[in-house]
């Protein structure tokens, strides 16, 4: 088995991804709100700031702060996968290895994490988040996809609605 190991820094910020198992699928849009409600039954338990987020439809990214002394995101996480599952209907092809341990077969079981150094590491990644669903090619403006903190960014002022130009038909106009 392969000697995995992850950093703990007590309230720091990090980066995460996190995918589900069948990466053509679009079930986290389409369950947008269980996903929701997902969050907010880890964060009651565990609390934690979300400091950015898009919800792509097979994948999200976000980035959480921990409170001081605060460490551990892996419970978080288990807490937030857990209550997806258990509220979607099942009928997803499960391995093996998988009902062997009682586990659905929604969410690959890792994530990956990225603590971030400073603020300029923390300014590039909410900036990689936003622009996530461009660069996918799910819309041509990040201000048109939905499930993203970027209209929260507007609103407080940080982003312009028009941010990067308005999208990516004005970038391949430079081109």
């Amino acid at each position: 088995m392969t000697d995995y190991r992850r950093l703990y820094i007590p309230g720091a910020s990090w980066f995460f991804t996190v995918n589900l198992e069948n990466r053509r699928g679009n079930l986290l849009v389409e369950h947008i709100d269980v996903l929701r409600a997902a969050f907010a039954y880890a964060k009651q338990r565990h609390p934690l700031r979300m400091d950015a987020v898009v919800v792509m439809p097979e994948h999200l990214h976000c980035i959480w702060t921990l409170p001081e002394g605060d460490a551990d995101f892996s419970t978080r996480w288990n807490l937030l996968k857990g209550y997806f599952s258990r509220h979607l209907p099942g009928g997803e092809s499960i391995s093996k290895s998988r009902t062997g341990k009682r586990e659905r077969g929604i969410w690959q079981r890792r994530f990956w994490e990225h603590c971030l150094r400073d603020q300029d590491d923390f300014n590039r990644h909410v900036d990689y988040i936003h622009w996530n669903p461009v660069k996918h090619g799910w819309v041509q403006r990040v201000r048109d996809w939905p499930h993203s903190s970027f209209h929260r960014y507007v609103q407080a002022g940080i982003y312009p609605l028009d941010w990067l130009g308005g999208g990516i038909e004005e970038i391949e106009r430079d081109d």
